[in-house]
């Protein structure tokens, strides 16, 4: 097994079902993304670029979608939070039911036509 599916496998609920669900949803909507494992959390990339990264908050009870473009991204804006960071915005997640999927792959549909 890789270290990101690991990773994944190995969180508790609800982490484990959000993670495993917004994996799904960023592999069907962008298939040329490779998951790896870098700085000890699960990150999508497109060659050699990071694109997303996944990260389970215990200490802040969230799952953190973050989109290294995020400043970027112009579509839902009033969902990403930047909290201080310079490049990098995220969608925040507690529960499987706050998951909007149509959120999500518009997100990585715009970001994906940044990058290419």
């Amino acid at each position: 097994m890789k270290p990101a599916e690991e990773y994944i496998l190995n969180q508790t609920e609800p982490y484990r079902s959000i993670l495993l669900h917004v994996q799904a949803v960023v592999e069907q909507a962008i298939p040329e993304l490779q998951l790896k494992y870098k700085y000890n959390i699960p990150f999508f990339y497109f060659g050699k670029r990071p694109f997303l990264y996944l990260n389970a908050s215990h200490k802040k009870q969230f799952v953190d979608v973050a989109f290294f473009k995020g400043y970027q991204l112009t579509l839902h804006q009033d969902k990403l939070i930047g909290e201080g960071r310079t490049l990098v915005k995220s969608l925040q997640y507690k529960s499987l039911e706050e998951i909007d999927n149509q959120v999500i792959t518009d997100l990585l549909f715009e970001q994906w036509k940044l990058i290419k």
